[in-house]
């Protein structure tokens, strides 16, 4: 049967890339977006409308709903545009294949010492990236409190309807990506490692969207080249390439979203028109932070469609791309999960405690949010100043530590108390951060702080004069003072700003197209030397970045094992240590099809629980601020926090592990309780 499936995927995918080549113009970066923004845009209101029938859990429906969708996607598109001319994708790969090889044979040594570097150091990391999403199961902390619970639960259930998870987010977050991974796990024949499919193509689809969007704005191949080669070095970018996290796929759908309107700017076609609202529709359903990214989309807008020449142009402009992003938002935004929010807890977001605890609202009046989101605002600063991924190692931690002196230093002759005001944080900030926080989530490491933000912050003030770069510069600025201010500090927000480093990876076009600035011109030894030393720079922290990644080590390292032969609990509880213990007990005493009622609380990790195959059943007893229901008949085992259920004689205490004191979050004293 699995084997059945297989076939039904690929045939779903070569459908899509046969529908895109009737979308698309003949270019094969175009083709390759086109054929990702049809694939998810079939997936998500397919996952919509099985869920309604209560077929979620069924592989069969996913395979006929997939390839409806994908027909009426035929129809539209055939209206909208017409019947064009044929393309040719081996005809294109052909020609594709000679222009690099003559591009690259025509390199100055210069620029073949770069290329090569980054070329080499990009395939390195991806081998690695890619071995590591097949043979090593998830194991993010919010995996395994909620996006890959949920998707467990909700297939478990036969349907994507709210619950009343233990966690906030099994029931507030928006299902659309749940849909793609669900989809692509039951696809698969029910190999978990599918989950991450939708993560790590993201990686991928992104660098060709980054490439694309340079091609339509500077028209320079090698500039083109060094934006998404550069990109694919930037740090938590290409960490959550292996995980089930979702702000890689936001970016991915955001960097569509830049090409499709920089293609509208450049060739005046309203097809392009078109996709932009699709995917700004399938964007908003994904993640409610891409209303962070609202003001820096429409900085952008402005440039490539309103402004126009006439009045009447502008309104026709609006009007298609106001039309197509309308509906696109009733599609694919407001089923995913907006709605029912509204209706359970009054708010889009979720419950009160959510936005308490990572809004605005936490900030109190709007004179503190003022003062504490612009103490935000250098506090995340001060966190690009790192060497991100080389302090991995004790000797690039020391040496961070010597360069970033002077500034530590103007902090505290300037009186920011940026480490002592923490009313506005939800981890305070610190000068050195946790390893943990700075292993797992770096920012855009060298490339970030000794390039691209001082070009950015001179092209904003305008120094060097480029018309595209000053709104990709605003768009930059309207972003960091989004997250500034629009939510607590947090260590881990370095995950957000892998979305502004889209806008900021194009500003390396400036590198080949500004008089001033540009390495192609002859002799600027100081200047040249200086911009490879950064490429040196940004390959050896991106190397160690993935290869020190103690949350999925390629190669032992720090006195752990390697991720491929760590065993399965103790991987997955890795960023809480103390619950191995209980939790492998758990897993000997508790058969693999058993029902399990949960106890827990808010921060306990579920999916482990589910054990190797996924095949225990899970109910919730204690749904996020609902209280203790009753439970279940059908359950076999009950597994509880003492802080939620108190013991009673007979019941297996599986405590945790008291030992460990340096943890972000302690584990609770766990029971285990047969019931029948």
């Amino acid at each position: 049967m699995e084997l059945i499936y297989w076939i039904f995927f690929f045939l779903f995918i070569g459908g899509a890339g046969y529908v895109a080549k009737r979308v698309c113009q003949p270019s094969l970066s175009e083709w390759l977006l086109c054929s990702f923004v049809l694939f998810v845009a079939c997936v998500i209101p397919t996952g919509f409308i099985l869920s309604a029938l209560d077929l979620t859990a069924q592989t069969f429906a996913w395979i006929f709903g997939n390839f409806l969708v994908l027909g009426a996607h035929f129809v539209l598109w055939q209206r909208l545009i017409g019947q064009q001319e044929k393309i040719s994708i081996r005809g294109i790969l052909r020609n594709r294949t000679a222009t690099f090889q003559t591009w690259f044979r025509e390199l100055s040594p210069y620029l073949k010492f770069l290329f090569t570097l980054m070329l080499g150091t990009l395939l390195v990391i991806g081998v690695t990236n890619l071995l590591l999403v097949l043979f090593t199961v998830p194991n993010e902390w919010d995996s395994m409190t909620g996006h890959l619970n949920r998707a467990v639960r909700y297939i478990q259930r036969g349907t994507m309807e709210h619950f009343g998870g233990t966690n906030w987010n099994m029931d507030t977050y928006p299902k659309s990506v749940t849909a793609i991974q669900i989809y692509s796990y039951l696809i698969s024949g029910k190999i978990e490692n599918a989950f991450k499919l939708i993560h790590h193509t993201a990686y991928w689809i992104t660098l060709v969207a980054v490439f694309g969007t340079a091609q339509r704005i500077g028209r320079n191949l090698s500039a083109s080249f060094f934006c998404a080669l550069a990109y694919s070095l930037f740090l938590d970018f290409l960490m959550q390439a292996i995980t089930t996290e979702t702000d890689i796929v936001l970016t991915a759908y955001l960097s569509c979203l830049l090409y499709f309107l920089y293609s509208y700017h450049a060739t005046r076609q309203d097809r392009y028109l078109y996709l932009a609202g699709l995917v700004f529709g399938i964007t908003l359903g994904h993640k409610v932070t891409f209303v962070l990214l609202l003001p820096s989309v429409f900085v952008i807008m402005i440039y490539t469609v309103f402004i126009a020449s006439e009045v009447k142009i502008f309104f026709q402009r609006t009007f298609k791309l106001g039309l197509a992003i309308a509906l696109a938002v009733l599609i694919y935004a407001l089923p995913t999960g907006y709605i029912k929010n509204i209706q359970v807890f009054g708010h889009p977001i979720g419950p009160p405690t959510a936005l308490k605890h990572q809004s605005v609202e936490r900030a109190g009046s709007l004179q503190n949010l003022f003062e504490q989101g612009s103490r935000n605002l250098v506090r995340y600063s001060y966190d690009f100043f790192n060497l991100d991924g080389i302090r991995n190692a004790q000797w690039g931690y020391d040496l961070n530590t010597q360069i970033r002196k002077p500034i530590v230093l103007l902090e505290d002759k300037l009186g920011m108390r940026l480490d002592e005001e923490t009313d506005f944080s939800i981890v305070p900030f610190s000068f050195q951060r946790r390893f943990e926080f700075y292993n797992a989530n770096p920012y855009w490491g060298v490339f970030g702080f000794a390039l691209l933000l001082p070009l950015v912050f001179l092209t904003f003030l305008r120094v060097f004069r480029s018309r595209p770069h000053w709104f990709l510069a605003a768009s930059i600025v309207l972003h960091f003072m989004a997250i500034s201010y629009s939510a607590p500090y947090d260590p881990f927000k370095g995950r957000y700003f892998i979305e502004t480093g889209l806008f900021g990876s194009l500003f390396l076009l400036m590198l080949f197209s500004n008089h001033r600035l540009s390495i192609l011109k002859p002799r600027r030894f100081i200047w040249k030397s200086y911009v490879g030393l950064i490429v040196v720079l940004a390959c050896i922290s991106a190397v160690m970045s993935v290869y020190l990644n103690i949350r999925c080590l390629p190669l032992p390292a720090y006195g752990y094992e390697s991720a491929f032969t760590t065993e399965r609990i103790k991987f997955q509880t890795f960023a809480r240590p103390d619950t191995y213990r209980p939790y492998l007990r758990f897993d000997s005493l508790v058969p693999p099809n058993a029902t399990v009622a949960l106890g827990t609380i808010n921060d306990d990790f579920e999916y482990p629980l589910y054990g190797k195959d996924l095949t225990r059943r899970l109910i919730s007893i204690n749904p996020f601020e609902q209280g203790v229901q009753p439970i279940p008949s059908e359950a076999d085992y009950l597994f509880f926090d003492k802080s939620v259920i108190s013991p009673q004689a007979g019941d297996v205490r599986l405590g945790t592990d008291t030992t460990m004191t340096d943890l972000i979050v302690k584990g609770e004293d766990y029971y285990l309780r047969k019931l029948k």
